[in-house]
């Protein structure tokens, strides 16, 4: 019966890999970690004389906020004694211009007394009696 058999013929020859021993493999050359290194400490040597900077300029910043947070409060307390002046004029001029106040803001304002009005000066019984 083998006789009868075809021999089986490999359709493609698969290419053999060629094994290479441990000893005998090339070695990648080792990366230089000194250029990283270097390019880590610039890094952080420039952030942090931007760091010192930024903390100086703020530093010299503060002087000036407080200085203008307590101008701020000087206009603020101008400005409510400004208002309560404005509003004791206004009542003023309001009090001027009503004509139911006009006789007494004329007397006030004036020496002069309404006809049927006589002026009282009291005077100190002692200083009546020196000549």
């Amino acid at each position: 019966m083998n006789a009868l058999r075809k021999p089986v013929l490999p359709l493609e020859a698969v290419p053999q890999r060629r094994v290479v021993p441990l000893h005998h493999r090339r070695r990648k050359p080792r990366r230089s970690y000194g250029l990283v290194v270097a390019e880590m400490t610039v890094k952080f040597a420039v952030n942090g004389i931007l760091s010192a900077a930024a903390l100086m300029a703020l530093g010299n910043l503060f002087p000036y906020y407080w200085a203008q947070q307590a101008r701020l409060q000087e206009l603020k307390l101008e400005i409510r004694e400004t208002e309560k002046e404005v509003s004791q004029l206004q009542s003023k001029v309001n009090r001027s211009f009503d004509p139911s106040q006009a006789r007494t803001m004329m007397k006030e304002q004036s020496a002069m007394l309404a006809p049927n009005q006589r002026r009282v000066v009291l005077l100190n019984r002692q200083d009546a009696n020196t000549p």
